[in-house]
């Protein structure tokens, strides 16, 4: 994780296994941190989870969807991106009332590694 956040600081991409690992991985750390099935992150082709506890979706499209690009998504986990700024600008899509991930981002700090009393995932 930490490689693809130093591309992405230095303003380059991140090589497409590094970006995945980085994505999975903060996936599992989201859905950790807030553990629940009312809201669905998805960052394609890489993962989605189910995170954020409330009413658990059961068939069909879930009412509570976030997507985004790759390297949007590792930009929210690291703080360098704030999530409602994502939704606003357009860089992530953001559906129904428990769509927010505000009080659960940043997911590392500055290099990557997991914030204070934080377990790594």
């Amino acid at each position: 994780m930490a490689d693809a956040i130093a591309a992405i600081d230095n303003d380059e991409a991140p090589d497409r296994e590094t970006l995945k690992a980085a994505v999975r991985e903060l996936l599992r750390a989201l859905a950790a941190k807030a553990p629940g099935h009312s809201v669905e992150v998805r960052v394609p082709p890489y993962g989605a989870v189910q995170c954020v506890e409330g009413p658990r979706h059961r068939r069909g499209t879930p009412p509570n969807v976030i997507e985004c690009q790759p390297v949007v998504f590792v930009e929210l986990a690291s703080g360098r991106l704030a999530f409602a700024d994502a939704v606003a600008t357009g860089r992530v899509s953001a559906s129904g009332q428990r769509a927010d991930l505000t009080d659960v981002l940043p997911l590392t700090g500055p290099r990557g590694e997991p914030l204070a009393g934080e377990a790594e995932a």
